[in-house]
C-alpha cells in the first residue's frame, strides 16, 4: 500500500488505474474546498479513505475483477443481490483492513 497522502494515492492510482485520475483530482478539489469551508479535516479524511480502499482493491487484479463482476450482476438486476452484496462487503472490509485506517 502507498502512504496515505493525496500525492502517494495519486501516484498509485496513476499506476493501476490511470483513467481514474480525473475523478481523484475532482474528489480532492471538492474535499479541499469542503475542508476549508467547514474548517474540518473530515472531508480530507474521507477522500484518503475512499481512495486508499480503491487502491487496496485495484492493486489485486483478481479481487478487482471479482468486485466489478459483482457490481455488474447487481446493476443488471437479473438475480437476487444479497449474496453479491455480502461478497462486496467482504472485499471492501478486506481492503479497508489493508489500509490501516
Amino acid at each position: 500500500m502507498p502512504e496515505l497522502t493525496p500525492d502517494a494515492l495519486r501516484a498509485a492510482v496513476a499506476k493501476i488505474a490511470p483513467s481514474k485520475i480525473p475523478g481523484l483530482t475532482q474528489h480532492l478539489f471538492e474535499a479541499t474546498t469542503n475542508a476549508q469551508q467547514t474548517q474540518s479535516l473530515a472531508p480530507l479524511r474521507a477522500f484518503v479513505h475512499s481512495w486508499a480502499v480503491f487502491v487496496a482493491i485495484e492493486r489485486h487484479p483478481a479481487r478487482a475483477a471479482r468486485l466489478h463482476e459483482l457490481e455488474r450482476l447487481i446493476d443488471a438486476g437479473e438475480h437476487e443481490p444479497s449474496d453479491a452484496i455480502t461478497e462486496i462487503r467482504r472485499i471492501r472490509d478486506t481492503a479497508e483492513a489493508e489500509t490501516d485506517l
